[in-house]
């Protein structure tokens, strides 16, 4: 008998274990990350399509989980003339930016998550761009239709962290009207199939 309730106690613990890992189906196609960047001349946004992700849900609440951005492949959708349009998005993917062709994949991997109600996240995780990682937090929020899960949230960082400072005021003087600022927003939508 008490080898019987030890093997129950232990399945009861594996699942349990499993069931704290257990993973969202995340919809990269309807996920986005938009990034928002401004200077004293006024802002430019656009996207970065994200390459792969998971969540990781347990009792109704997110866990954990981590998203990748394809930086090949981040677009710039504020500017509708195509020259204007092709320069700005060829000058964020050299190496005055993003070194994309040394640094093609970016990445966000949840440390820590703290929930004051199964809407309202604080999250924290490392942020690595350019192969430099920064640890970031963030409020988000979270909404459950049916299995379809909705987190979004804004990761607001300082791009001269990760060694981007071009036209920065922080290392350029006289820069004028050119000065681009220096935080950056990537406005996080991931849906998920719980």
């Amino acid at each position: 008998m008490k080898m019987i309730t030890t093997l129950i106690l232990a399945f009861g613990a594996l699942l349990a274990t499993n069931e704290k890992m257990a993973p969202a189906t995340v919809n990269k196609t309807e996920s986005t990350v938009t990034w928002k960047a401004s200077k004293v001349t006024g802002e430019h946004w656009g996207y970065v399509p994200i390459s792969d992700a998971k969540l990781d849900y347990s009792n109704g609440k997110i866990t954990g989980g981590s998203f990748e951005m394809d930086m090949t492949n981040l677009t710039v959708e504020d500017l509708t003339d195509p020259k204007s349009k092709g320069n700005l998005t060829n000058h964020l993917k050299s190496d005055d930016f993003f070194s994309v062709e040394k640094f093609n994949k970016s990445t966000f991997k949840i440390t820590n998550v703290k929930s004051t109600s199964a809407t309202d996240y604080t999250i924290t995780g490392d942020l690595t761009i350019k192969g430099i990682t920064k640890p970031v937090s963030f409020p988000a929020k979270v909404a459950v239709a049916g299995n379809k899960m909705t987190a979004t949230g804004t990761i607001k960082f300082d791009r001269t962290h990760y060694d981007i400072k071009f036209r920065s005021g922080n290392f350029f003087e006289d820069l004028g009207d050119k000065m681009i600022y220096d935080e950056v927003n990537l406005d996080v939508k991931l849906v998920a199939t719980i």
